[in-house]
């Protein structure tokens, strides 16, 4: 009964865990510094995650490599 308790904890864990990470690399970013920090560039005009600001040719393509 021990085991199954500390397996099933394990479980719950673990899966907070990835849960966490998944939301904090979601934006919108309140800047390119914040979204690159995310692993984010090139983010295309019709991405939930784009915003004109971070667009700076208005070219479409926002946080540009």
């Amino acid at each position: 009964m021990f085991r199954i308790f500390i397996a099933a904890s394990l479980v719950a864990a673990a899966a907070g865990l990835g849960a966490a990470s998944v939301a904090n690399a979601e934006g919108p970013y309140a800047n390119c510094t914040q979204a690159k920090a995310d692993g984010r560039y090139d983010i295309p005009q019709g991405d939930p995650d784009y915003w004109p600001g971070g667009d700076r040719d208005q070219d479409g393509i926002a946080c540009e490599s």
